[in-house]
């Protein structure tokens, strides 16, 4: 029989298979029948293929029976087995698919046909014109493409490629070097995390290994050497490791076969890597695996190895009770082995090893007699709910990104009006769909369909759902869509792209509109006698207009600036004039999230004129009997008491304790009036976790407008700036304010 070649690159993957011998030890695993099959389908191999040869020089009918010698190692049911080794005469030979059909019947040559239509490129519109690089790229997800569509119908035509992309790579050494780095690249970006989330974990390493070797060959060859150098020394550890686990097990009658685990290169690698170690501090150069009876016997043995043995905080995963995506199942747990080495354990059942290691190969591994296994459809529901559209477009570049990504729990598919498909992450909205169609459409959007529906632009896409974007002949972009608080844009890609838009503007508009949006906002938040200039250099720019242009593009935060004007409010000193520390000399807080300068614990209220919230400046005004007023210092009683009766007035500040007490504000909402219009903001606030306390509404008939004053509590400066701006999002408001 073929070798198999090892992790550490050892064995030959050039000896030939002898089919005599090779259908003889095959009798021991299929029925007569079966048997039958596999012989009929090498003899239309071996003449088909007669003639040619591989780059290697050997004959090509090997390839074949090698990809058949890989799939009937992992006892695939003896359809696979012959369609594997018929899975290039039908593309390289005069056979037709009709010859095959006669012959073995529609199941075997549907499974040929599915691998063959892997093969053919469809040719593409203009594909003179794209570039040698572009087409490569769209080359290989159209070939991706295929082969998912494929799946869906039938998942053994998936088996019989990743074992085909198997034995090239065992014979990847026959190429030119540009062509085993291309075909590695490929291999370990597409088919190694395809076979890792089918489960077949037997494939995955294998694929990853070889990947590895061609595409890191020094480091390959290092870490290999290290792995042979310490061969020995590490065998005896892991036998007397062995030992004691077996004797410990004998005790308490648990049943079970350990052995070491095999080392995979690419493993270590990239634990390396990730972890930002050495060689020497991966935990998995010594491995023990446990192959129990049962799930609790599993657990047992998870007792009695952290009893035996300390074990690692931080190095331990229950995949039993919360199994991987892919249905992987097993315990990981980590050791300070004898001598203070560490080891790392797996421990699962027969069953799960089965599983593990083939995957959804399992499903046909004992079929013949027995019942269809009912979990199998869950290890593919995933690709299923991906591709139940079917729909056969021309371009499917989207879908290398997704599987290079292999993060398809962060991501939604969604599909233009043509049909294609439009990979985006969760969350994402109409506008980063239309963004990622053309800049110009994302511009121009004024509003967008989905399924037929029109939705607002924040509207969370899902999978599955058919997005129509609506434009007019000219538009741009809104400077609230950059407004993270909003919902607006999701993506990257779609905020650059509309602060770029800005940036182009002409510097004056960006002047007049940084002008605006931040007295707007200061407006809004009631925050006045700003001094601009000092504000500007604060932050960096030494002169206003420079200032004020980066406002107008969207370069510098609202957010920011207010937080730079607290600073510098605190930073100046209180014009107030102080009394005299009647009790302790240091501040202290009074119980709410003020703190009173040289005075002790007193009574403090918040001004119902006014009504602070923290980030504004605040003074405290001395009562009669009611303790200490908290005013804002723009308040019109402060700036009465100012002349009238100095001396009570007191110096006070936010703590800066954090406490969660939240403070009343009142905000002034001018809209046209429409139906349902108290009702969007009071939805808006409860969404928020905002409470209101008090609403008044008033409508003019005439002006057909409506005015609301709403009183509701708020935690800071920041909650209500965010609040402001939802509230102004909604349809027909005309201004939101914080009422002074």
């Amino acid at each position: 029989m073929v070798s198999v070649t090892d992790s550490t690159g050892n064995g030959s993957s050039k000896q030939q298979i002898d089919v005599v011998s090779w259908l003889d030890s095959l009798k021991e695993k299929y029925s007569e029948q079966g048997l039958n099959v596999i012989q009929q389908a090498c003899d239309v191999a071996q003449r088909a293929h007669a003639e040619q040869k591989r780059v290697s020089g050997e004959p090509y009918v090997q390839h074949s029976l090698s990809v058949a010698s890989i799939l009937a190692n992992i006892r695939m049911d003896y359809e696979t087995v012959a369609a594997a080794v018929l899975h290039d005469v039908v593309e390289d030979t005069d056979v037709t698919l009709n010859d095959i059909r006669k012959q073995f019947g529609d199941n075997i040559a549907n499974l040929v046909d599915g691998v063959t239509k892997m093969m053919v490129i469809q040719a593409f519109k203009g594909l003179e014109e794209i570039s040698k690089k572009e087409k490569k790229e769209r080359v290989q997800a159209e070939s991706l493409r295929k082969m998912l569509l494929a799946m869906v119908e039938d998942v053994r035509v998936v088996l019989i490629k990743l074992a085909d992309r198997t034995h090239n790579m065992r014979t990847l050494s026959a190429l030119p070097e540009y062509k085993q780095k291309r075909i590695a690249n490929e291999t370990l970006d597409i088919y190694a995390p395809l076979a890792n989330r089918l489960g077949m974990w037997q494939l995955k390493w294998e694929l990853e290994d070889l990947s590895f070797r061609y595409l890191k060959p020094e480091l390959y060859k290092q870490i290999a050497k290290m792995l042979v150098e310490r061969r020995v020394d590490r065998e005896d550890y892991i036998n007397n490791f062995i030992q004691t686990l077996k004797t410990e097990l004998d005790k308490v009658h648990v049943s079970a076969e350990i052995t070491g685990r095999p080392k995979h290169i690419y493993s270590i690698y990239r634990k390396m890597q990730r972890k930002k170690i050495d060689y020497h501090q991966v935990y998995d150069t010594r491995g023990v695996r446990v192959l129990a009876d049962s799930i609790p016997d599993c657990y047992t043995t998870l007792g009695i190895v952290h009893s035996a043995w300390r074990h690692i905080p931080g190095e331990f995963d229950d995949y039993i009770a919360t199994p991987k995506q892919n249905n992987y199942q097993s315990i990981h747990t980590a050791v300070f082995g004898p001598d203070g080495k560490v080891v790392e354990v797996q421990i699962r059942t027969h069953k799960m090893h089965q599983d593990n290691e083939l995957g959804v190969a399992s499903h046909w591994r004992y079929k013949e007699g027995t019942e269809y296994d009912p979990g199998f459809e869950r290890k593919i529901s995933w690709l299923r709910q991906l591709l139940d559209w079917k729909e056969d477009v021309a371009d499917a570049s989207e879908f290398v990104d997704q599987f290079k990504s292999d993060a398809f729990e962060d991501r939604i598919y969604v599909f233009t009006p043509k049909g294609n498909v439009v990979d985006l992450p969760e969350g994402a909205t109409p506008l980063d769909f239309a963004y990622h169609i053309h800049t110009e459409v994302g511009h121009r959007c004024r509003g967008a369909k989905v399924n037929g529906h029109m939705v607002p632009l924040t509207y969370k896409l899902k999978t599955g759902e058919q997005i129509d974007i609506l434009t007019v002949k000219r538009g741009n972009p809104s400077r609230d869509w950059l407004n993270p608080d909003l919902g607006y844009l999701k993506t990257n890609r779609a905020r650059n792209k509309v602060m770029h838009w800005f940036k182009l503007l002409n510097f004056d508009n960006n002047v007049a509109d940084g002008r605006n949006v931040l007295e707007k906002e200061l407006n809004r938040l009631g925050l006045t006698e700003v001094n601009f200039e000092k504000l500007a250099r604060r932050l960096g720019y030494p002169k206003l207009d420079e200032f004020l242009a980066a406002i107008g593009r969207n370069d510098l935060k609202i957010k920011r600036i207010v937080r730079v004007i607290q600073e510098l409010r605190q930073e100046e000193k209180n014009e107030f004039p102080e009394i005299k520390p009647r009790a302790p000399t240091a501040p202290t807080s009074s119980g709410s999230d003020v703190t009173i300068e040289g005075v002790g614990d007193l009574l403090t209220q918040i001004a119902g004129c006014c009504k602070p919230v923290p980030g504004d400046e605040i003074a405290g005004y001395i009562t009669k009997g009611r303790g200490i007023t908290i005013h804002r210092k723009d308040c019109t009683n402060i700036l009465r008491y100012i002349n009238q009766s100095p001396e009570r007035l007191i110096a006070v500040e936010w703590s800066s304790k954090g406490t969660e007490q939240v403070y009343p504000v009142d905000v002034q909402i001018r809209a046209f009036d429409r139906q349902g219009l108290l009702r969007d903001v009071t939805v808006l606030l409860s969404n928020e976790k905002v409470n209101i306390i008090a609403v008044n509404t008033l409508t003019d008939k005439k002006s057909h407008t409506a005015s609301m004053l709403l009183t509701m509590e708020i935690n800071d400066l920041g909650s209500l700036s965010k609040i402001l701006y939802k509230i102004s999002s909604l349809p027909n408001v005309l201004d939101v304010r914080r009422k002074n």
